[in-house]
């Protein structure tokens, strides 16, 4: 009898250190996913260093630190007048001021074409300020970046809910071939995006469904729920998940839910969830916000 009880202690202790190393690992997984994530937003290709989204005009935009300029940039970090930026008939180019020094690459730019693109924009560079065309709808605007921006030298990271592997749910995918979500964002522009399917999956449960946009292959949704506007940005979060497999199934990990752009900065132009991505659950997995971001 003893030692039926000693070999159960020794199973009981193995299952349970097999438990520990599992969580520890996983958890180490999820700490390095938000590290990376961490380090994405201090690059120059992040969101943190945003300083500027400048609606152009049909015609001439003169650019520059001085307040006579169609478009203003940070005065501190350039110089007075940089040049002209023009749009015509959909077309954007750039022509140098004179005595001043505007690169693109590594090359003095008099002159630039800055859309169409082909690939990656066509980005400019003038001491610590980075910029390039976007295009939403029928409009155009210059994005602006400050490699020097405070909102980069005082970033402090961000808070997140402690990870629990509950919230790492499975759900069968669900083709809506052909089938477009109405998407609106912070701006109230509304615009359409194709839906490769939605995802079903249960908590607690009760089940519940996201739409997807993105492909089949990397899904993407903006989703929000109960957490919103309390612990959480109220304008939803964004979250990516892993590709159906053969059976049709995928992993849903909302450990990895992050915060939208507009959460860092007010030059970005983010996507609200739709009616059917407004989950009735209190999230409490991945990042928070408290508004100091």
């Amino acid at each position: 009898m003893k030692k039926n009880v000693t070999n159960l202690g020794l199973l009981l202790l193995a299952i349970f250190l097999f438990a520990f190393t599992v969580e520890t690992a996983y958890e180490a997984e999820i700490k390095s996913w938000h590290q990376k994530r961490i380090e994405d937003l201090k690059k120059e290709e992040g969101w943190l260093n945003l300083a500027g989204l400048f609606w152009l005009q049909e015609g001439e935009n003169t650019i520059g630190g001085d307040a006579k300029n169609s478009i203003v940039f940070p005065t501190d970090h350039s110089d007075a007048f940089l040049g002209k930026i023009i749009l015509k008939n959909g077309k954007v180019t750039f022509e140098a001021a004179k005595h001043t020094s505007v690169f693109l690459g590594d090359q003095a730019a008099s002159t630039a074409e800055l859309f169409p693109y082909q690939g990656k924009p066509t980005v400019l560079k003038h001491k610590s300020l980075r910029w390039f065309i976007i295009q939403r709808g029928e409009k155009f605007a210059i994005r602006l970046r400050d490699l020097e921006s405070p909102t980069v030298t005082g970033f402090k990271g961000i808070e997140t809910f402690p990870i629990s592997q509950d919230w790492r749910v499975k759900a069968k995918f669900i083709p809506t071939v052909g089938k477009k979500l109405t998407i609106v964002d912070i701006t109230g522009r509304s615009y359409e995006q194709e839906s490769p399917g939605k995802f079903v999956f249960t908590v607690d449960g009760k089940e519940y469904s996201l739409e997807s946009v993105g492909s089949k292959e990397r899904p993407h949704f903006v989703f929000g729920d109960l957490t919103n506007k309390h612990d959480t940005y109220g304008g939803g979060r964004f979250l990516d998940a892993t590709p159906p497999d053969a059976e049709g199934y995928s992993y849903i990990d909302f450990n990895k839910a992050y915060n939208p752009p507009c959460v860092f900065t007010p030059y970005a132009t983010c996507p609200l969830p739709t009616k059917e991505n407004k989950l009735a659950l209190a999230v409490k997995a991945g990042e928070k916000y408290h508004g100091d971001h």
